[in-house]
């Protein structure tokens, strides 16, 4: 019996993936980042997104929002796990957002997961194409910024704390998954 149909798996997807907000919309408990005037919601409606660091505790929404900016603005996502990865894949990332940026100009969004897991020195691979705009930045971290990114990075990106979920966040989430 054949588990996989063209690299997808069979079957439904898994839940989490179904219930993974999309759209702006969709995220509940963080009001307070995206609610109506906020700096985050107002920057996304006029496609004027700068360099961010999202912080916050583990499932409380980093890796979700920064693909629905994206999505909100037309940005080329770009994931990338500073656990699995190093110089060389920013350096190919970073000749990908120039092309895009040639072509047909399209900026290009770096999704860094676990930012803080690279040394300072390697943080600062980011610097010149994010002053430069190649690359909009967005890491996430569940350090505290101050302590686990460079002073030079930190400058040149908006710190952003996401909260955990409170209670009727999650009641929101529920009623979505047994709608499902």
């Amino acid at each position: 019996m054949e588990l996989f149909d063209r690299g997808e798996p069979a079957g439904p997807r898994p839940l989490p993936d179904r219930m993974r907000p999309g759209t702006l919309e969709e995220i509940v408990g963080q009001d307070h980042v995206l609610g109506e005037g906020s700096f985050l919601r107002i920057a996304i409606e006029q496609d004027a997104i700068p360099s961010l660091i999202l912080w916050g505790i583990p499932g409380c929404g980093k890796t979700t929002l920064a693909r629905v900016v994206a999505e909100a603005t037309d940005a080329a996502f770009e994931p990338f796990s500073a656990v699995l990865g190093g110089v060389k894949e920013i350096r190919q990332i970073v000749d990908r957002a120039r092309q895009r940026r040639q072509l047909n100009q399209t900026r290009t969004l770096l999704f860094v997961d676990e930012i803080h897991r690279f040394n300072k020195s390697q943080q600062d691979a980011f610097l010149p194409h994010v002053e430069d705009g190649t690359l909009t930045l967005i890491g996430a971290t569940t350090e505290n910024p101050s302590f686990a990114l460079n002073a030079a990075l930190l400058s040149r990106a908006r710190v952003v704390r996401l909260e955990p979920l409170d209670e009727a966040a999650l009641v929101v989430l529920m009623g979505r998954a047994l709608e499902d």
